[in-house]
Parts: structure tokens; C-alpha cells; sequence
């Protein structure tokens, strides 16, 4: 498996760079939804929220990658009514769990495929177990497994490949 060592600094919540990294990521984390919501179900099928927010906590610990979580959804909620207000809270602990899982397995472990992988899985994990205990609904909350697959292997995939990429900034 290749591995490699990724600079990754750990960003606190008195740096303005986190706040400027955050938005960055915010930004990525708005973006990216509205192009996939131009297709039908693309944010079923694609989970772009999470994206950007996997992206960086790698990158810059789970300070920023929190803040990413917690404000994207918000933000494309509040302007674009995109997830729905219903959605926000599951949304939200998957965001969250994605966040501080990306942040810590970022921070112990060498960065690899595997190491992105893990961080998605925990989220999906988490996240299948608050939405089945929101509603009692098995089938709802294999939703992103069973819907969301493509974004899944993005995430991972895609998530690996961009954080290689940048790898040196």
C-alpha cells in the first residue's frame, strides 16, 4: 500500500489561518453540492457535503475540519434550502464524526489509502447508527450505502488522490 507523509499541521481555533483555511473548505463544501444538485439526487448519490470537510481535517487537523463541518451544511441550508432542514441534524453528526475522525486518524496515523478509508468508515458507522435511532428505520439509514456509494468510493478515492496532490502545501 503506498503510504506517504503528508505536512499536516495542526490548526488552532486563536490562528487566523484556521479561520481562512476553514473558509476555504467551506467554500469547496458549497461548490462542489451545487454542481452535484444540478443532477438529479446528485447529493444522495454523490455526498458532497462531506467532501471538503474530510479533506480538511486530513490537512489541517480537526479544528478546521470541524468548523468545515458545522458550517457548510448550515451555510448551504440557510442560501440554497439544500440539505433540507430535516436532514441537518444527521448530516450534522456525520459531518462532525467525519471531522474529528479524519483529525485524529490524520494526526496518528501514517497517511494512506487505508487511513482515509478508516475516517469514512467511522463516519458512515456513526452516522447509520443516529439515523437508525432517529427513526427506527433500517432501510433509511443505510441510505448512504445503499444510495451514496459513488460518493463513498469518492470520498475515499478522491479524497486520497486530492490530499496526495497536495501533499506539499
Amino acid at each position: 500500500m503506498n503510504t506517504l507523509t503528508i505536512q499536516r499541521e495542526q490548526y488552532d481555533f486563536r490562528e487566523l489561518r484556521t479561520y481562512l483555511a476553514a473558509a476555504l473548505f467551506i467554500c469547496g463544501n458549497i461548490v462542489v453540492p451545487q454542481l452535484c444538485h444540478l443532477i438529479p439526487k446528485g447529493g444522495l448519490i454523490f455526498l458532497p457535503i462531506y467532501f471538503f470537510t474530510l479533506i480538511g481535517a486530513f490537512k489541517c487537523g480537526w479544528k478546521v475540519g470541524l468548523l468545515t463541518a458545522v458550517l457548510s451544511p448550515l451555510v448551504n441550508c440557510l442560501f440554497f434550502g439544500m440539505p433540507p432542514v430535516a436532514s441537518l441534524p444527521a448530516i450534522l453528526v456525520k459531518s462532525i464524526t467525519l471531522a474529528v475522525a479524519a483529525g485524529l486518524i490524520g494526526k496518528k496515523m501514517r497517511f494512506s489509502l487505508l487511513s482515509v478509508a478508516l475516517a469514512v468508515l467511522i463516519c458512515q458507522v456513526v452516522g447509520m447508527t443516529f439515523e437508525y435511532l432517529m427513526d427506527f428505520n433500517f432501510l433509511h439509514a443505510l441510505q448512504d450505502v445503499r444510495i451514496g456509494w459513488p460518493g463513498i468510493l469518492i470520498q475515499v478515492f478522491g479524497g486520497w488522490l486530492l490530499l496526495k496532490a497536495i501533499e506539499k502545501w
